[in-house]
């Protein structure tokens, strides 16, 4: 699988990364809902046997269980992958997210997370969001000195616009950028992207299928029977109005598929590839068997007629 340089950094990623958010499981305001521990091991292993060779996690996902479950399934494994992380959501013994950009926080934070994925160095570490706005200088300071220590090889950000971006990069360069970006959420294509491909600033998207709703596996049936605790059934991309506008295109994802043999999943995750600025993308995946529906997005390319059909989407 081919593979691209990550910003100003030396790691060479696939284009498809393993994204390790549900496998944080249940009982966490995030959640999506409970997930077998051995079906999580068995789809990076799956996806690693595949070829991808980053998993994206951080430390909040199941309140510190996701990097858990990466630190089993990378024991023993020959071709370990990259591994990236982050910081900045903490929690209480009541299992209550709190936000935090403090240096104290985020230095323990960062042995904390080294602990659980049982590495000695993090490959990516990460400011999870840029919350509170007013500390992310601190924030920013805390993890080039943890890259100066040799905690973290490289060092990046989610979830910043692009004020947040240039405060950073006045104190230590950036070497990624983590957005949300898909098909239906779309908004980083206007400021954020150029930006990124002006100051060599990676970029490596988050929910490109947009939590499951582009996988073609969505249906009104199954959003309406998603367990209580799964975040999705109080997001408003899986409801109305925005359920049928989604489910339309969804359609048209299909329809492209179908004559390429491939997923709708495939096809939204190779839409967020077709942007140069994009160095890569994390699929979340549950189980051995949905790796196979994501993995043909590494080497698939929409051609342009396909791209200006998803555009005209009504």
């Amino acid at each position: 699988m081919q593979t691209r340089q990550l910003g100003n950094s030396d790691l060479q990623i696939t284009p498809l990364g393993i994204g390790a958010w549900a496998m944080g499981g249940s009982g966490w305001a995030f959640s999506w809902g409970h997930q077998e521990d051995e079906e999580s091991i068995g789809a990076i292993h799956a996806a690693l046997d595949k070829g991808l060779n980053w998993i994206d996690t951080a430390a909040v996902y199941g309140l510190g269980h996701s990097e858990e479950v990466v630190a089993r399934a990378l024991k023993g494994r020959s071709n370990r992958p990259y591994v990236f992380t982050k910081c900045e959501r903490t929690w209480d013994e009541d299992r209550q997210i709190r936000k935090s950009l403090k240096r104290d926080s985020i230095i323990a934070e960062c042995e904390a997370s080294l602990r659980r994925l049982e590495i000695d160095v993090i490959d990516l570490y990460q400011i999870h969001w840029p919350e509170p706005d007013e500390d992310v200088e601190e924030g920013w300071a805390t993890l080039a000195e943890l890259k100066k220590q040799g905690k973290v090889r490289w060092i990046g950000v989610s979830n910043f616009d692009a004020a947040q971006l240039a405060r950073a990069q006045a104190i230590a360069p950036i070497t990624s950028l983590q957005p949300p970006y898909s098909i239906i959420q779309s908004e980083i294509d206007a400021e954020i992207l150029p930006y990124c491909g002006a100051n060599n600033i990676g970029v490596i998207v988050y929910a490109p299928m947009k939590s499951g709703m582009l996988t073609g596996a969505m249906t009104r049936e199954r959003v309406a029977s998603l367990p209580e605790d799964d975040f999705r059934r109080r997001n408003s991309y899986f409801q109305e109005p925005m359920l049928t506008r989604n489910l339309k295109v969804v359609d048209v994802l299909r329809e492209i598929g179908n004559k390429h043999g491939r997923t709708p999943g495939e096809v939204a995750i190779a839409w967020t590839l077709r942007r140069p600025e994009v160095t890569g993308a994390i699929v979340g995946m549950r189980s051995p068997q949905q790796v196979d529906g994501v993995v043909g997005a590494a080497d698939f390319r929409l051609s342009p007629d396909e791209i200006a059909q998803i555009a005209n989407i009504p």
